[in-house]
């Protein structure tokens, strides 16, 4: 008897361990996604989360008075090295495609000072929003990591996501904008 259960326990111990292994394999591959080349489509029935955040005069700016034409919302911060080295492809890209499409740069995790003054150094010549600590906009899109770049269509939905600086971003606009 004392053997029976023995040999059932050890049972339960094995099945446990490999479920457990598969588990962590699968978790181990989700992390290995989630750098910065992680890249997903959202469902194109999202509609995009509007808000209304001060620009760089102060002044209220609201996503849905873009409608009309493709945007894409940057979620940077002066402190991204990431977000900083892919300012001179986003420069490209933006006069590149001049007229059909705007970036809407949110600042994420900066002093207001800070963020003006990368704005300003870094010569962006595109839209920007402060996005203040008390500002639920980072949870409405559930931002996971820096640079994040939501493009939304003139409609209004979220066409795709890209977390991370990735050349798969500038060949998704190529591809659109063809």
């Amino acid at each position: 008897m004392k053997k029976y259960i023995l040999s059932i326990m050890l049972a339960v111990v094995a099945l446990s361990s490999c479920a457990g292994n598969k588990e962590q394999e699968s978790a181990d591959r989700s992390q290995e996604n989630t750098p910065a080349t992680d890249i997903s489509t959202d469902s194109s029935s999202d509609l995009a989360p509007d808000f209304t955040l001060n620009d760089l005069s102060g002044k209220p700016l609201t996503l849905s008075s873009l409608r009309g034409k493709y945007v894409i919302l940057d979620f940077w911060g002066s402190w991204c090295v990431w977000c900083i080295k892919g300012i001179p492809q986003m420069k490209e890209y933006y006069q590149k495609y001049a007229g059909k499409f705007e970036i809407l740069g949110i600042d994420c995790n900066d002093t207001e000072e800070k963020w003006k003054a990368a704005v300003e150094k870094h010569e962006l010549p595109w839209l920007h929003v402060y996005n203040p600590r008390d500002s639920k906009v980072l949870e409405q899109y559930e931002i996971q990591g820096f640079p994040t770049k939501i493009i939304v269509g003139p409609d209004g939905k979220i066409v795709k996501t890209i977390i991370g600086e990735d050349p798969a971003f500038y060949r998704f606009l190529d591809e659109l904008f063809k």
